[in-house]
């Protein structure tokens, strides 16, 4: 089996295993508290819950999510990528036949009627389930597929109105249902927000500062393994008074371990500082999605 092979097979199985989770977390943790989640997601438990209380009408879950995710999965297959698009489709379609079509010995066991524990423990396996498929390139849908396409071809960051949407989708749920289960799925999106900015760090990047005798060659494994540039400083080292290279590079977080690993078997005697990045100003290159 070849690389492209594997690569497929992970990415599907990664898929997969997110679809089931988020599917799992919807039977157990979220419908045993009444939560609301953000996103489509939520957006489709409110349309469910309101079809049943209000008109007597069962709507399948799996239904009304790939109905909404539709244009949006459109546009992202057009301008973002292709396999990115399939495979962030594959997830919903899972997720809603799951959510639908788990039998009860999934779920019947893991009721904690404790809403809190279930925001929190909620928000957590939500938070797996999408760090498991944004790192094979893929998504759970909705918001995502916006945020996205907004972020790498149009330069603008809509997070603030994808939060505003959430609010709306929690203030109706407040509304209809109860706002005690407003404020607790409030909990579970913070818990959830929490835990993925641990869990996923392709957003993030790192500053790091070599010094090095081999400048050549860790700028080229640098340029190999991110793509992307280094600038070079020269100066004194005061201990021993010779000249030193000092290399400075911002990369993606998750870059950061295969290339120290890289520079150091290259230069073993390497002195690697990596400083988080709070905030970076200019061009910097995104892979992008296939």
């Amino acid at each position: 089996m070849n690389s492209t092979s594997i690569n497929f097979v992970k990415r599907f199985a990664c898929v997969f295993i997110s679809a089931f989770i988020m599917a799992f977390n919807i039977n157990t943790f979220i419908h045993d508290a009444g939560l609301i989640p953000g996103g489509f997601t939520g957006l489709t438990l409110l349309i469910q819950d309101s079809a049943q209380k209000f008109a007597g009408i069962n709507l399948p879950f799996g239904v009304i999510l790939i109905i909404l995710n539709a244009v949006p999965a459109i546009i992202s297959f057009c301008t973002i990528g292709k396999w990115f698009s399939i495979f962030s489709c594959v997830n919903i379609v899972l997720c809603g036949f799951f959510a639908d079509w788990m039998p009860p010995a999934f779920t019947s066991f893991l009721q904690l009627g404790d809403p809190l524990l279930n925001a929190i423990f909620g928000g957590i396996l939500n938070a797996v389930a999408i760090n498991l498929c944004l790192n094979v390139d893929a998504t759970t849908g909705g918001t995502d597929f916006i945020a996205i396409y907004f972020s790498e071809k149009q330069g603008k960051d809509v997070w603030n109105y994808i939060l505003a949407g959430n609010c709306v989708i929690l203030t109706l749920a407040g509304f209809l249902f109860s706002l005690e289960k407003a404020l607790y799925s409030i909990i579970f999106q913070y818990t959830t927000t929490t835990a993925l900015v641990s869990l996923y760090r392709g957003y993030q990047q790192k500053t790091l500062l070599i010094i090095t005798d081999k400048p050549e060659e860790i700028y080229t494994i640098i340029r190999d393994i991110t793509n992307h540039d280094a600038t070079s400083f020269t100066g004194i080292g005061r201990y021993l008074k010779a000249e030193r290279v000092m290399l400075y590079s911002v990369v993606a977080a998750n870059d950061v371990t295969p290339l120290i690993s890289a520079i150091k078997k290259v230069d073993p005697k390497a002195f690697i500082n990596t400083i988080r990045t709070e905030q970076l100003t200019g061009s910097f290159y995104r892979r992008p999605k296939t």
